[in-house]
């Protein structure tokens, strides 16, 4: 298991290895443009190769795109789901250009059209970005957090979706987003029991990426809200139980947690910390 966190492209993509690096990361996670609209920056040749430089130079062979926020398959405006099924496309074509494994997608809500029919909607939105497509880099469907009507928090749903759409989908596995919804990660009997179910349901070939990120919330408060590792409600023999899991050994992790105020980003705690308990 590699340790990372989610770095800022500010100034550009090449950027990005530099700040993994500083943060001590062994593999790292971008957006790839603005998570909150607007047109990508391009990916031109010579900032494509920049970026591969520098990611050889810290020796950075881990590392993915994470899809912008407004991304809804389960929308009801014609607009916003055709435009996520583009931007979906999009980022695994520029994944592929920079040579990132995993783009990773929330699917959206299901407030517009209902459960059943979001799931419907959902399956066909992923077939029709995937239709065609030849890239190398490949698609994971994110767990969500439960609040309000969000598509993907429970493993039920996401099976669902897996058994409907092209093989090479995955999962990446939020482990804040899992607790919110209800399946307990706090000490190692409880992670075994969750990963057992996740084998059952969805089946643990389909994990490709955790997110390491502890809970502001208490289990199934089914609210998404980001907490530093060990700091929160999973807390510290949670997350020394999920580094040390056999059946997760092969899986990289990514932290999604504030940098925090100060000198010293707070990061390169949380990352150290992970570090610790996989040696331990």
């Amino acid at each position: 298991m590699k340790f990372g966190a989610h770095v800022s492209i500010a100034g550009g993509i090449d950027q990005a290895p530099a700040r993994a690096h500083i943060l001590g990361c062994e593999c790292f996670q971008i957006f790839s443009r603005s998570p909150r609209g607007g047109q990508p920056l391009a990916l031109t040749a010579k900032l494509i190769k920049q970026f591969k430089a520098e990611c050889k130079k810290y020796k950075l062979t881990a590392y993915y795109i994470h899809t912008p926020y407004f991304i809804n398959y389960g929308s009801n405006n014609q607009r916003i789901y055709h435009g996520s099924v583009s931007v979906v496309r999009q980022e695994l074509e520029r994944g592929t250009q920079i040579g990132a494994q995993y783009v990773i997608t929330h699917l959206g809500s299901a407030k517009d059209l209902g459960l059943e029919k979001t799931l419907t909607q959902t399956i066909k939105g992923i077939n029709k970005t995937l239709a065609g497509y030849k890239g190398k880099t490949k698609l994971l469907i994110e767990t969500a957090a439960g609040a309000g009507k969000i598509i993907g928090d429970s493993f039920g749903d996401v099976a669902h979706i897996l058994k409907n759409t092209p093989r090479s989908v995955g999962v990446c596995f939020d482990t804040a987003h899992a607790f919110a919804s209800g399946y307990d990660l706090r000490i190692a009997a409880s992670v075994k029991k969750t990963l057992a179910e996740f084998d059952q349901t969805i089946g643990l070939a389909k994990l490709k990426l955790l997110h390491g990120n502890d809970s502001q919330v208490d289990l199934n408060a089914r609210i998404d809200r980001h907490e530093h590792v060990g700091k929160g409600k999973i807390g510290r023999a949670g997350f020394a139980a999920i580094t040390k899991n056999s059946k997760l050994r092969e899986i990289n992790m990514i932290v999604e947690t504030p940098a925090g105020e100060g000198k010293v980003d707070s990061r390169i705690k949380d990352i150290k910390l992970l570090k610790g308990w996989r040696k331990g």
